[in-house]
């Protein structure tokens, strides 16, 4: 009992009893109306594709930009924490982290499904013809647009402003704290910051859902495939019920060591896979099939990221490209919160490609070993569709394997890492909702844990039955709809953020080394005549000698190594800071009008704050009082 009412004293009420009271809403009206529940949907899914279609593909666009903005240009200098911070993380650790975040029940439930549904039924406005090699080519090209550069620059908006925040800043982990540049501290602790974290946690809820149910009728279909089980709506329900129920354990017993091998283990899994499909299958073929693939995409990429297809009636963009942008960012809380929080000490420029690039790269590896290997495979044989010649989205990854050695085996394995996936999506999911709900605390009760996992794990199951045979259209239609009011926020994100960096590089100096003579490549200085310190040692060609007034140290203590250089900080001046004396042509400096912190100089209570880049600059100054931050509990 009293966990109970710890638990609830610690939730941010005007975020968890909203938050709540909408997903129960939507559950509930699926089951009241649920005859007409698969119309429902399709009539909404239908609504938002023509509705708000173009929207979506027109921001998605835009945060790939701003992430190429914001790694390419002078903001991509600022680190995310102290600037003397070193990454947590070593590259390969990094790398492989993320690609655990890309590797999700999505790209196993589609690995084989969504490239032969593009060789088979092709996008009418593409203007090509289903099965045939044009078909085959574009068929790639359209799947890693769908899992490349445009999911993960969603991630990265949400990432890397989590990351900012929190590290740099020394705010709370939340989704609130990205508009705070913006909207400023006062309404971001009120009312317009708990919509915010309602709006992520309602997304995240069904994003989460969506990726659950997917696992569902892929392990439920495998096991049918088979010949071990008959697909029914009582399997699914006892398949969440029973990964619900580790999931809550895992939670409940709190292995989270436990859970990170798990994940290792899935990853193992999942490669060990790859490896099996690429070393048995037609490895050349799929080599040069994947060079092919990554030139294709990145000549094809300017057209199709501005695609809205608004002469094609076939609704094809609706059924993927407004779909995968939708689920992505319903998932961009739950993945930017993890990539974030394993990027401390990186900077802008090592985040942003690391998370654009990495992914990217071994999502087309893996996309290319089971879509091209599928394609193939429905070429030569022609025994990869389902007698009506449609792609049968749930069995094609187990009918590609029933073709090489160990089928049974293998096709174990893939239900294996379908619901390790389907564990570690909902502990995780679960989690981040939770610190959502409480404002940023990552040391949230278990009970409010599991509240959570066993919610996503309803949400999923009413979405799969009350769907009925258009399932997979109200999965898709839960994810659309949800993330209509979080694109708005990621687009608002942005401009803050932008907001903030500028400030950033505006106020933080470059540190330029000056050394009073040259100097050789082991360290010794080297005088004007060109001699070195180091005897026997001579460097070709004269030093250069520099003075800072006030700056450099006595003469003496320059022809010691030890001493030989001065540090100098350098700012960047505007054009409107700088005059020429008509007289003397001397430039001259003008401090001109003090740009405004949009983050205000704000102190917070905790130890994040204590830990940050912000933290410290304050303290250095003697600025940092104790004050707590105003929550409207």
């Amino acid at each position: 009992m009293n966990s109970v009412i710890s638990a609830w004293r610690g939730l941010r009420k005007p975020v968890f009893i909203p938050a709540s009271l909408i997903i129960f809403a939507m559950i509930i009206f699926s089951v009241v109306f649920a005859s007409t529940a698969s119309d429902a949907f399709e009539s909404l899914n239908t609504a938002i594709t023509n509705g708000v279609g173009w929207w979506y593909i027109l921001s998605a666009t835009g945060f790939v930009l701003f992430a190429l903005y914001c790694g390419i240009s002078r903001i991509g200098n600022i680190r995310l924490g102290r600037d003397d911070e070193k990454p947590e993380f070593g590259v390969l650790s990094w790398f492989a982290m993320l690609f655990s975040a890309g590797m999700g029940i999505g790209l196993v439930f589609y690995g084989v499904a969504e490239p032969l549904s593009h060789y088979v039924n092709p996008p009418e406005a593409g203007r090509i013809e289903g099965s045939t090699d044009g078909a085959a080519n574009q068929a790639m090209e359209l799947t890693l647009y769908h899992w490349g550069l445009h999911a993960w620059a969603i991630y990265v908006v949400v990432g890397l402003g989590l990351a900012y925040m929190t590290y740099r800043k020394g705010r709370p982990l939340s989704v609130r704290w990205l508009l705070e540049p913006l909207l400023g501290r006062k309404r971001i602790e009120g009312t317009i910051g708990h919509v915010i974290d309602v709006i992520a946690i309602v997304g995240t809820m069904f994003g989460v859902a969506t990726s659950l149910g997917f696992g569902v009728q892929q392990i439920s279909a495998g096991l049918e495939y088979l010949g071990w089980i008959e697909s029914s709506n009582w399997l699914t329900i006892i398949l969440i019920a029973g990964v619900t129920g580790l999931a809550t354990f895992s939670v409940v017993s709190g292995v989270s060591k436990g859970l990170k091998w798990l994940s290792n283990i899935n990853m193992v899994l999942a490669a060990s896979l790859a490896v099996f499909v690429l070393i048995l299958g037609p490895t050349l073929f799929l080599m040069q099939s994947w060079v092919q693939n990554l030139g294709g995409y990145v000549q094809a990429l300017p057209e199709l990221m501005l695609r809205t297809s608004p002469f094609a009636d076939d609704g094809w963009a609706g059924a993927w490209t407004i779909f995968y942008w939708g689920w992505w960012m319903s998932w961009a809380p739950f993945v930017g919160m993890f990539i974030a929080r394993i990027s401390r000490g990186r900077t802008i420029r090592q985040f942003v490609f690391g998370v654009l690039l990495a992914p990217t790269i071994i999502g087309s590896l893996w996309f290319t070993i089971f879509g091209d290997a599928g394609i193939l495979r429905q070429r030569n044989d022609g025994d990869m569709l389902t007698a009506a010649g449609e792609v049968d989205t749930n069995t094609t990854l187990f009918a590609l394997l029933d073709g090489f050695p160990l089928a049974t085996v293998t096709s174990v394995l893939a239900i294996l890492v379908v619901v390790f996936f389907f564990v570690t999506s909902s502990d995780s999911g679960s989690l981040v909702i939770d610190i959502l709900s409480t404002g940023g605390d990552l040391d949230t009760p278990k009970i409010t844990r599991v509240y959570w996992a066993v919610l996503e794990g309803v949400a999923a199951a009413i979405l799969l039955l009350i769907g009925g045979s258009g399932s997979l259209t109200a999965l898709q239609t839960a994810s659309i709809a949800t993330a209509v009011p979080f694109s708005i926020v990621l687009v608002l994100a942005c401009i803050s953020m932008l907001k903030a960096f500028h400030y950033d590089v505006a106020t933080t100096p470059n540190y330029v080394r000056i050394t009073a003579t040259g100097e050789t490549s082991n360290g010794a200085l080297v005088n004007a005549e060109g001699k070195s310190d180091v005897p026997g040692r001579r460097k070709r060609g004269a030093g250069i000698s520099s003075t800072f007034s006030g700056l450099a140290p006595s003469r003496e203590n320059l022809t010691t190594p030890s001493a030989g250089h001065v540090v100098v900080a350098v700012h960047q001046l505007s054009s409107d800071q700088i005059g020429i004396h008509p007289d003397t042509g001397a430039v001259e400096y003008s401090p001109g009008e003090a740009r405004r912190d949009p983050l205000g100089g704000e102190v917070f209570d905790s130890q994040e704050f204590v830990d940050s880049a912000e933290g410290h600059a304050q303290k250095a100054e003697g600025q940092v009082q104790t004050q707590s931050s105003d929550r409207s509990d």
